[in-house]
């Protein structure tokens, strides 16, 4: 593989050195400059064949290019990913599982399965013919006998039976120092390497709902689909259970040293290898012949046979030993297998005190090992330390104190001798059995050394998630330092949020290890470092509830070791996550703490960020006074400090919280600040946010034109960031408008495509918006049955979050639609209800609105003088507040209750002076109606 490598490169140099030639002589030829030599003259003077020879090269590069990308690491994806956690009462789990979106490479160490892949293939083609539900595959034996090898074989094999995908999930049942993934993690990380959003997979307080909810998404996600599932390491049925599909055209092949009970599962058992077969993988793994083998041993062939033999009996005729083996008789050309044989009874001897099965194999380990220089043994010992599950050039420099470029050539060593296996992404794993083993080793040296290679590795990764967080941090932000031992570690090129993401994907389930095992040490302050660091990643791709279990971990530990600041900082995230779950009042506590310990400090920055945040919650919930308070406070501090972005970001939290409470000359003056600060530090994210409330503030007002625009900049700015619910957002409003403005038809479709967006991403708030504008475009077009059904899903939806504001706004259009259907006594309960919750918002507007709608249903229903009231206390409410559509809703509605009482005069006056605002809002359509009614009534 290396030599394929390096003739790759080779041909690659040479090909750029040939293309950066001809770019020179096309270059020179056209701009007719200074004549080449020989040849390459005649080049020169024919430039565009000169180009087309230049062209030609390119494509060949390419060509090569890809055929040598092709046998690296698969394509990652950068992942999902803010808002769902694990509450209070659900354990918290600092753990992830390793998911590869494709299988691991096939081991050459693999030999003469043959029956054992034929059981599997007739197991699936007979499931295949009869239609029936493939079974759970489980394949069982002891340590070291080759079942991973074997499924990942298998898997190759039938990799083209299921075209949907193949995935490999370890589960750690048996790794030492790992606990096994629970399955509501295995679930997340399953559903996240999946393409399921963050914001879509289920969290809760409940560990058992999390875990069924998950479960039936991940069924969902596999229904119809041909995929293989390789559940590696399965420690019981419990752990596995609700991994399984639920379809029938998925293969789920499970490997585990115990014998699990699955429903309906084919049990594929493997054993250690036939002597012959032993003997054949034995030799062909170590590269000589049978003759080269058995130069030393009496008995001629028979002799050498019998020889080997004893060889592969002492490893237990186990694949793993048997590589090892073969690895020191290449690594020692000179030695026979009398030789190997001796060496290998004295290790035996060395090892006494194992059980026979256990003796058979550690021997083997013990005979490569000491077969190493003592430069790499130190380095495998090392390993032994190492809290993740597979690991790279960098993270084994930091783990053997050495260069990267020298931890390469250790480990390149390491996987010569069959010490380590290589993963896709130039990344190593050891055997669970090699990792006891070097984790034996390492326990023999001093406690210190445990401490000083975590330190380290934590160290390397706080380096490394300084970089990544340079990519992932809104500009301006505070980036959690590294550690101040830092300056001299090495770290991966990032140069990309991209990058970025796709590294900490990567490095997830191993960064999270390493806190855990450095909490175990009592490194606290390296916990709560780590935990800051991974913040801003785990508050945008979550899984949420790994999130919350992180930042609880660190706030435990720096209360043992009495960090104030650290513990603000942690409660303070915890906070911001518990937002993004819709659990506003666990969000309240932990900010609210947050803002006190900060302040017990005297970090002035850190108390302004938790007062913002606290702020957001109490605007979510509609408790717009303490959401003014928090903001104001916050902006104070910011400009106290001279934070603009701080400031920034108080000023538009202020602003939408003066929207809120319909004040609407003071949220544009806000809102407009923000904005100004945004552009001048191209904070474009903010300008987006800024823009939009805007719009929403100038449709309020009547200003649909200039509503209009707002929304459509922000929109632009959205899909310039690539963020799709954002886009969502701004496409809901801009349907609001166009709504109001007449064009239904380009409003239904805002709607609906905003609709798909939050769906797909899982945010179930916008999805609630969406549903409620496309009601009430379907009670106008009079598709009553329909709108009933969204406007229904809509208010369950916002029940279920905690938004007032959008049970008030759904339940009075609730009112409306249940008035055109008849049911004037639902309707009324509808508007009453939703005028409540309006009036202990203090949204005045949204008031005036019910009380508009409420007017039409009592006039309509006969009830003239009632009705009238309401539209007078709308009118007096829409003229303090500014809203000229409910102004002229509320003039309408009193000149035509005017009109049937017969005052046609003061009537006319009414519904002109409604006509005149409806002019003013660009609604003539609505003027023009009318216009049409008072010429009709003979008062025109």
């Amino acid at each position: 593989m290396r030599m394929r490598r390096g003739m790759a490169i080779a041909v690659l140099a040479g090909g750029g050195v040939a293309t950066t030639m001809l770019v020179g002589l096309v270059t020179n030829a056209v701009s007719e400059q200074t004549e080449w030599p020989s040849w390459l003259g005649w080049m020169q003077h024919h430039a565009w064949l000169s180009f087309v020879l230049l062209g030609a090269m390119l494509t060949g590069l390419t060509i090569v290019l890809a055929m040598v990308s092709d046998g690296g690491a698969p394509e990652q994806s950068p992942g999902a990913d803010p808002p769902a956690v694990r509450p209070n009462g659900a354990p918290g789990l600092l753990g992830a599982a390793l998911v590869l979106r494709s299988l691991p490479r096939d081991t050459a160490a693999f030999t003469n399965r043959t029956a054992e892949l034929e059981h599997l293939v007739s197991s699936v083609e007979s499931a295949t013919r009869q239609g029936t539900a493939l079974p759970v595959h489980v394949i069982d034996g002891m340590p070291g006998v080759g079942k991973t090898s074997f499924a990942v074989h298998a898997g190759h094999a039938l990799a083209t039976r299921f075209p949907d995908g193949q995935i490999f999930v370890n589960l750690n049942g048996h790794t030492t120092g790992r606990s096994p993934v629970a399955p509501a993690e295995a679930l997340a990380s399953l559903l996240a390497a999946t393409g399921v959003p963050t914001q879509q997979i289920p969290v809760g307080d409940d560990a058992g709902a999390v875990t069924e909810a998950r479960a039936a998404l991940w069924r969902g996600r596999l229904a119809d689909k041909k995929a293989l599932l390789i559940l590696d390491n399965a420690a019981s049925y419990r752990q596995l259970e609700p991994l399984l599909p639920g379809g029938n055209g998925c293969l789920v092949l499970v490997t585990s040293r115990r014998r699990l009970a699955v429903d309906e599962e084919v049990v594929l058992p493997v054993r250690p290898l036939p002597p012959d077969h032993a003997v054949d993988l034995l030799v062909r793994l170590s590269g000589r012949s049978v003759a080269d083998l058995g130069a030393t041993a009496p008995g001629g062939a028979t002799g050498t046979t019998r020889m080997l033999e004893q060889l592969v009996q002492l490893c237990g005729h186990l694949p793993l030993g048997l590589s090892l083996l073969a690895a020191r008789l290449r690594h020692h050309p000179s030695w026979s297998a009398e030789d190997l044989r001796d060496r290998l009874l004295v290790a035996q001897d060395r090892l006494s005190e194992l059980r026979a099965g256990d003796r058979a194999v550690t021997a083997t380990f013990d005979l490569s090992y000491r077969d190493l220089p003592l430069e790499l043994q130190h380095f495998f010992r090392g390993l032994g330390f190492y809290p993740g599950t597979d690991i790279d050039a960098y993270v084994a420099a930091a783990l053997g104190d050495v260069r990267q470029s020298h931890a390469r050539r250790h480990l390149d060593a390491l996987y010569d001798a069959h010490l380590i296996d290589e993963h896709p992404g130039n990344r190593y794993r050891l055997h669970d059995l090699l990792r006891d083993y070097a984790r034996d080793l390492a326990d023999e040296g001093e406690r210190m050394d445990h401490v000083q290679a975590v330190q380290r590795v934590c160290t390397y990764y706080l380096a490394s998630l300084a970089v990544a967080n340079r990519y992932l941090v809104r500009g301006g932000a505070d980036i959690p330092p590294p550690h101040e031992d830092a300056g001299h570690v090495e770290t991966p090129v990032i140069e990309s949020r991209a990058a970025a993401l796709s590294w900490l994907e990567g490095e997830r389930a191993n960064v999270l290890a390493c806190i855990t095992r450095a909490n175990h040490l009592g490194l606290h302050d390296l916990v709560v470092r780590l935990a800051a660091a991974m913040g801003a990643f785990l508050r945008q791709e979550g899984p949420w509830d790994q999130a919350v279990a992180l930042h609880r971990t660190a706030a435990d530990a720096a209360r043992i070791v009495g960090d104030r600041h650290a513990l603000a900082a942690a409660l303070a995230e915890a906070g911001v996550v518990r937002r993004f779950m819709a659990a506003y009042q666990d969000a309240a506590q932990a900010l609210g703490e947050a803002v006190r310990e900060y302040d017990a400090v005297g970090d002035l920055s850190g108390k302004a960020a938790a007062l913002n945040q606290l702020g957001i919650v109490w605007y979510l919930i509609a408790d717009n006074a303490a959401a003014e308070q928090s903001q104001s406070e916050a902006l104070d501090v910011y400009r106290q400090l001279g934070d603009r972005l701080g400031q920034a970001n108080a000023l538009a939290d202020l602003g939408m919280v003066r929207r809120q409470t319909s004040r609407f000359t003071p949220a544009i003056e806000a809102q407009n600040e923000a904005l100004a600060i945004y552009r001048d530090l191209n904070d474009r994210y903010g300008q987006g946010n800024s823009l939009r409330d805007l719009g929403v503030v100038h449709c309020l007002m009547g200003e649909y034109e200039v509503a209009e625009r707002r929304h459509q900049a922000a929109y632009d700015i959205y899909q310039e960031l690539d963020d799709r619910d954002h886009q969502a957002y701004a496409l809901n409003e801009l349907g609001v408008v166009r709504r109001l403005t007449g064009d239904r038809e380009r409003a239904r479709a805002d709607n609906t495509r905003a609709l798909e967006l939050h769906t797909e991403l899982g945010d179930r708030f916008g999805r609630a918006n969406s549903l409620r504008h496309l009601g009430v475009l379907d009670r106008m077009d009079g598709v009553l049955d329909e709108a009933s059904h969204k406007l229904e899903e809509a208010l369950d939806l916002y029940q279920e979050l905690g938004s007032r504001g959008g049970v008030a706004a759904t339940l009075g259009e609730l009112g409306v639609l249940r008035g055109a259907e008849g049911e004037a006594d639902e309707a009324t309960a509808a508007f009453d209800a939703g005028l409540q919750i309006l009036r202990e918002l203090g949204d005045q507007c949204g008031e005036a609105q019910v009380l508009n709608h409420w007017g039409n249903l009592l006039l309509s229903s006969g009830g003239v003088l009632a009705g009238r009231n309401r539209f007078v206390e709308a009118l007096e409410l829409a003229r303090e507040i500014g809203s000229p559509l409910e102004v002229a809703h509320g003039l309408e509605g009193v000149g035509r209750c005017e009109w049937v009482t017969g005052g046609r005069d003061g009537a006319e006056t009414w519904l002109r002076e409604a006509i005149g605002i409806y002019r003013q809002l660009g609604l003539n359509d609505v003027g023009d109606q009318l216009e049409e009614l008072l010429v009709t009534q003979g008062a025109g």
